[in-house]
């Protein structure tokens, strides 16, 4: 008996996903839990697997295309079973099966509803968006003839009956709901580039931090030379062990110590209160091809400067082959990022929402300083602390920048 395998939920909110690689062919035997897939899906690109053993008998959906969860992904059965005809046009959204339509209350108007085809009825097919299009200019799809392929029901074949009912409604609906994308604006030529994946999950998560936080940017630099002196000698050791020592792990572990005596950066706003947390979890924002992506080192602070250049320096392998874990972008409290590698120095980053604070550094340069009253070359890293005002103060926040600049300045306290 053939099988319809649908896009599970692969992520807590996760509704929908992109199909990067297809790992099988139509007619291949393949292993339960074998892998069909490669789908990219909020941050990061998972893989899917074969529900059961069996041949693959239909994929549905070509590489780059949309797929909702809940929708049938491939079909698997025996060589030589029978295929249904036709992909369903409509999903529940849901895993568990489809869900029966609640029934109309008596005595309360309702809309009109398309019928639904019963044994020995002819089914009507016609796409969500088509009959989305129906329902708007009140068309039953039963008495529409479809001249799409196998008899599919197009939005034109809707618009032609409308068009002899209601010519005015016709085109106020296509004037207000359906736009042509041009290829030139008045100036010249342009690129529609589908906002998606990374991409579109940032746009998302950035979006829901200005909306939802009152931010404000400190800025200010970090005598940095003694730390740098510091970092040579433990990256020769590092290297030896075959890890690669940056200025990060030391970063992190200053950050987690002024974090312990200003906890309210480590806090999220509820609707009528705030939350300290008690763990430290740090996000590391990762530059990729595909976009920003932030994994989270789990409790930092029981891991010693070497044990986190390791983790990073698999965060950054994980990330730029996109196969890095859902759970590894979640549970953070705190997140650093780092644009001094791409040559900038200060900035104004924005929250990992719902964290309240984000730290930035920038590139570190030889700078003129005066020390003891006399005028030296150090080294020095500006940095770019974003708060939420809700959760911190403006004073709060200097406070917990001095302090981190001290462990930065005096990093003795960092080592092992």
């Amino acid at each position: 008996m053939v099988y319809e395998f649908k896009f599970p939920d692969v992520g807590e909110g996760i509704t929908e996903g992109h199909i990067v690689k297809w790992k099988v062919r139509e007619g291949d035997s393949v292993k339960a839990d074998q892998i069909l897939a490669e789908v990219e899906t909020d941050k990061a690109v998972v893989e899917i697997p074969s529900p059961k053993k069996g041949t693959i008998l239909r994929l549905y959906h070509k590489e780059g295309e949309t797929i909702n969860v809940g929708e049938v992904i491939a079909v698997i059965g025996q060589k030589g079973e029978k295929v249904p005809a036709k992909k369903p046009d409509h999903y529940t959204g849901s895993v568990v099966g489809f869900l029966e339509e609640a029934k109309e209350e008596k005595g309360k108007p309702t809309k009109k509803k398309i019928p639904v085809s019963k044994p020995g009825e002819e089914k009507i097919m016609a796409a969500p968006i088509v009959r989305k299009f129906a329902r708007m200019l009140e068309v039953d799809l039963a008495t529409v003839k479809g001249t799409g392929p196998e008899g599919r029901i197009t939005e034109q074949d809707v618009k032609n009956v409308a068009q002899i009912k209601k010519p005015e409604q016709v085109k106020t609906v296509a004037k207000s709901e359906f736009k042509k994308t041009k290829k030139y604006d008045m100036f010249g030529y342009v690129d529609h580039i589908p906002l998606k994946g990374i991409r579109k999950i940032t746009a998302e998560k950035m979006t829901e931090a200005v909306r939802n936080a009152a931010l404000v940017t400190h800025h200010d630099h970090i005598d940095v030379t003694e730390l740098a002196n510091v970092r040579k000698k433990e990256k020769e050791k590092a290297a030896k062990k075959g890890i690669h020592l940056t200025y990060l792990p030391f970063i992190i572990k200053a950050t987690i110590k002024a974090l312990k005596k200003h906890p309210y950066v480590a806090s999220s706003v509820g609707e009528d209160e705030i939350i300290i947390k008690k763990y430290y979890n740090i996000g590391v924002a990762i530059d990729t091809p595909d976009g920003l992506i932030v994994p989270v080192i789990k409790g930092a602070d029981q891991k010693k400067l070497y044990e986190l250049a390791k983790e990073v320096n698999n965060f950054v392998e994980k990330a730029k082959t996109r196969k890095i874990d859902l759970m590894d972008l979640k549970g953070g409290v705190f997140t650093i990022t780092n644009i001094g590698v791409i040559g900038s120095t200060y900035f104004t980053p924005i929250v990992n929402y719902p964290e309240t604070c984000i730290l930035g550094t920038g590139r570190i340069e030889d700078k003129p300083s005066v020390v003891d009253g006399e005028i030296v070359i150090r080294k020095v890293m500006p940095i770019s602390f974003t708060y939420d005002h809700r959760a911190l103060d403006g004073a709060e926040a200097a406070r917990f920048m001095n302090d981190l600049r001290g462990l930065l300045e005096k990093p003795s306290s960092l080592l092992d």
